[in-house]
């Protein structure tokens, strides 16, 4: 496997990582007893994982000369 189809494969695995703890989020938030803690924790989780996949597709971008 290449390096760029190893960077694919990840992006993927943290996609689905992503969606899954939108639908754990949304979730909890409509249980009125949730736990604040727990919630920050998802919600901070799921923007750690979309800046992940934010570097890892910039990675995949062939650099443009200026």
């Amino acid at each position: 496997m290449s390096h760029s189809e190893e960077i694919q494969q990840r992006i993927i695995e943290l996609e689905v990582e992503h969606r899954d703890l939108d639908v754990v989020i949304n979730a909890l938030v409509k249980d009125l007893n949730h736990d604040e803690l727990q919630l920050r924790r998802l919600k901070k989780r799921k923007l750690q994982l979309k800046d992940h996949i934010t570097l890892l597709k910039m990675q995949m971008m062939p650099d443009v000369p200026a």
